[in-house]
């Protein structure tokens, strides 16, 4: 049996980043724990006794199933340009450098395109192993749970089918090392046995999940089409559900973005006007000249133009609910009617004397700051007291940092159907981006950042920081990698040696063409021939270097001898 070689790792070990600073360790874009193997053994112990054998085992193999499906995207993308043995054994080696334990590949066939898989690993230095003799003693049954669990997740990612890894030998049982073995679930004759380790269990009745993406739930009410769980969140749907019960005018205040017309459609659902018609006006987008036309109506022949009557927004709302955005940007003389109508529920369209009675709820927006605009002769001050009856003030995206999760998760549902391209969600890199942002454009922002970011994505796989728009900063500056010995080494200082390198090459007398080529080879031979651990190490794909090859070899028998 031809033995299986572990390519060079150094693209592995370049995931790994430790930023001492900010206390946070990387693989990837993925955020990593350091834990001592203590603290895992005393939370395993804790659950056998606790919960017992089984439910355990269910926990802790669910565990290791994640992390290896997490693994195999990384996997896929790092090492796309691999052949596939090459890149599957990938998950192995990111195991060892996780610190789980040592594994040997003892074989391993597989053919991707149909999904076939068989594998063989024998491992050492099985921290599960060790920990449960210590605390139970040797046992009848394998107990490396999570490392069986990380097998079976990580080839199912990889190879896209349900792949179950199981331990036939384990050093808790008396044997000297571990091994496992690994097929396509349905080729095991006990496969429903194990079924239930690889599916997440249904929630029970009580669980405590997420809500609907369309509805935020606040003390019992439910508020459709707003979500969020910060403090500054919960206070506003409160208000809203208060002021539900009641035909109160209400003035809605916040940042451009920050969603007060969604707030605005939640109140009118939670009236008993929610049959009624909601009509939206955005008093900033229409000229000056014609605001009074459109909210309140106009008759025929009341200016050049007006061949035909037709009612106003006040009239198409009446029974239900008008929202008047932007109320700040309303001319002064519309302000007036706009009073009057308040008060009185009557209106009179342009260029008529019919008064017509309206039975209309108002709620008002603005971004600016009435009290301001009322000391500088912007907005009446009459005006201003009848609409500030019932104040609900809507904190900007950067106060309420709590709803940025529930809020990046319903955004990625809308988009994956609208866009159809499902993505597995947002990574821990680029959601530590997100939080560190400060938004000016608050939610209206964050839309149109992760709307761009789907469509950069691949394909069921994740929205990392590179697929984010500019003004957010990278996490990754100040931070160390591991070197080739495993120790910690600067990513922002140059490595000393660099410079006696190019010293050695500058003295050497060869020329940049002569030492491109011998680098291109000596990367072959040292990867025993295998074009793709060679390009890897250079940092290409395999495509390229064969093309580089070739141009050196055909530069080199077009020269003339010197």
């Amino acid at each position: 049996m031809k033995k299986i070689e572990y390519p060079g790792n150094d693209d592995l070990r370049g995931l790994v980043r430790f930023s001492t600073e900010d206390g946070l360790i990387w693989l990837g874009e993925s955020r990593m724990l350091l834990l001592h193997v203590a603290t895992m053994a005393g939370l395993r112990r804790e659950l056998i006794l606790s919960v017992g054998i089984d439910d355990a085992r269910r926990t802790i193999i669910r565990m290791g199933y994640e992390a290896g499906l997490r693994d195999a995207e990384i996997v896929r993308r790092i090492r796309r340009n691999d052949d596939d043995l090459d890149a599957y054994i990938a998950g192995p080696q990111l195991f060892m450098l996780e610190g789980g334990e040592r594994v040997f590949p003892l074989r391993v066939e597989m053919d991707v395109p149909s999904g076939s898989f068989y594998g063989e690993f024998r491992s050492e230095n099985s921290w599960e192993a060790e920990s449960h003799l210590r605390e139970f003693g040797q046992t009848d049954y394998p107990v490396c749970w999570m490392r069986a669990g990380y097998a079976s997740g990580y080839t199912s990612g990889f190879l896209g089918r349900q792949v179950l890894m199981k331990e036939i030998e384990c050093a808790a049982c008396g044997a000297d090392h571990c091994t496992l073995v690994g097929k396509p679930a349905e080729e095991w004759e006990d496969v429903e046995d194990y079924a239930s380790y690889f599916t997440p269990e249904q929630a029970p009745k009580t669980s405590t999940r997420r809500e609907e993406p369309t509805a935020a739930r606040n003390g019992g009410v439910i508020l459709p089409g707003l979500v969020g769980r910060s403090a500054g969140f919960r206070q506003a749907c409160e208000l809203i559900a208060r002021a539900a019960g009641t035909d109160v005018t209400v003035l809605l205040l916040g940042e451009t973005g920050v969603g007060k017309e969604r707030f605005a459609r939640a109140l009118h659902q939670l009236n008993r006007r929610r049959d009624q018609p909601f009509v939206a006006v955005n008093c900033a987008a229409i000229p000056h000249e014609l605001i009074e036309s459109d909210l309140f109506g106009v008759e025929k022949g009341a200016y050049t133009g007006a061949t035909a009557s037709r009612p106003g927004k006040f009239e198409r709302a009446d029974g239900g609910t008008l929202f008047l955005d932007e109320i700040g940007e309303m001319p002064l003389a519309a302000q007036a009617k706009l009073l009057r109508a308040l008060q009185e529920g009557e209106i009179e369209r342009l260029g008529d004397e019919r008064v017509r009675k309206v039975n209309v709820r108002v709620v008002a927006a603005t971004n600016i700051d009435l009290t301001q605009a009322v000391k500088d002769g912007r907005f009446r001050a009459d005006l201003f007291y009848r609409l500030c009856v019932f104040p609900i003030h809507i904190p900007p995206l950067r106060e309420r940092l709590a709803d940025l999760q529930p809020l990046i998760d319903t955004l990625v549902e809308r988009f994956s159907v609208v866009h159809n391209k499902p993505v597995l969600g947002v990574s821990d890199m680029a959601l530590r981006l997100l939080k560190r942002y400060t938004w000016p454009g608050n939610i209206r922002e964050l839309e149109n950042m992760l709307e761009r970011a789907m469509i950069l994505a691949p394909e069921d796989g994740w929205i990392e920081a590179v697929h984010l728009s500019t003004p957010l900063e990278s996490a990754r500056a100040g931070s160390s990698g591991i070197g080739r010995t495993g120790a910690l080494e600067s990513a922002s200082v140059a490595n000393p040696s660099h410079q006696s390198l190019v010293e050695h090459v500058l003295n050497s007398g060869l020329s940049f063409e002569e030492l491109e080529t011998l680098v291109l080879q000596e990367s072959v031979n040292l990867s025993g021939g295998s074009f793709a651990r060679a390009a890897r190490a250079l940092g290409m794909t395999s495509p390229q270097l064969r093309y580089r090859l070739r141009k050196r070899q055909a530069a080199t028998l077009a020269a003339p001898e010197r």
